[in-house]
């Protein structure tokens, strides 16, 4: 339900909850209002035009604080007479908070009270249903884990055992393999004496061959 309302020379559209600037009323913060030039009230399909105003309606508000509009600046100006006036101006509001529209004997507010209660059961009842579906999916995830736990075990236990077999198997053939092949390699290899040195001078060389004398011709004969 909503209204438009009629306040210092101006028109609003308000609703519960609503909260609008003013021109600045004779109460204090804190106080309670009622608006009566009410010149409209609607709700749904449903509406109360006034001729001017509602018969039978009302709008509260609250006042919650006093407050001051931004500054505007008015200038005058007289071409060719010397004439410049510049004034500020800063308007006195009020904020109000609409808390209930009445027409006749409905009550916005009691309508939204009523909403709020059947809105806050039908949260609570979803909120039950779901913690109670949770608690069963846990217990049944629970029971599935148990139901699986023994058939993990028998099957990862002949798969444990063999692993260490295995890796024995790998040690001793890699430590029977790296000394037998050391040993071999020093074995096949041939020795080769190292060249004698005098006085710590550079290797021996090797003794140079005789040369061959020519054969005789027959002219030395």
């Amino acid at each position: 339900m909503y209204a438009v309302i009629e306040t210092g020379g101006k028109q609003y559209r308000v609703e519960v909850g609503t909260e609008l600037e003013v021109e600045l009323l004779e109460a204090v913060p804190g106080d309670s209002i009622t608006i009566d030039r009410v010149l409209l009230v609607a709700d749904g399909d449903e509406s109360a035009i006034g001729r001017p105003v509602v018969a039978d309606a009302a709008v509260e508000a609250e006042v919650v604080r006093r407050d001051r509009g931004e500054k505007l600046i008015s200038f005058k100006y007289r071409p060719k007479a010397r004439s410049r006036v510049k004034k500020g101006h800063r308007q006195e509001l009020m904020v109000l908070r609409i808390t209930d529209v009445k027409l006749g004997k409905r009550s916005a507010a009691d309508d939204r009270k009523k909403a709020d209660a059947a809105a806050k059961t039908e949260r609570q009842r979803l909120e039950e249903a779901a913690a109670k579906q949770a608690a069963e999916d846990a217990a049944l995830a629970e029971k599935l884990a148990k139901a699986a736990a023994p058939k993990a075990a028998s099957k990862d236990a002949p798969a444990k055992a063999d692993k260490p077999d295995k890796a024995e198997k790998k040690t001793t053939t890699k430590a029977a393999a790296k000394p037998a092949a050391k040993t071999s390699a020093r074995a096949d290899a041939p020795k080769t004496p190292r060249a004698k040195t005098q006085s710590g001078a550079a290797d021996a060389k090797p003794a140079a061959k005789p040369k061959a004398k020519p054969a005789a011709t027959k002219k030395d004969e």
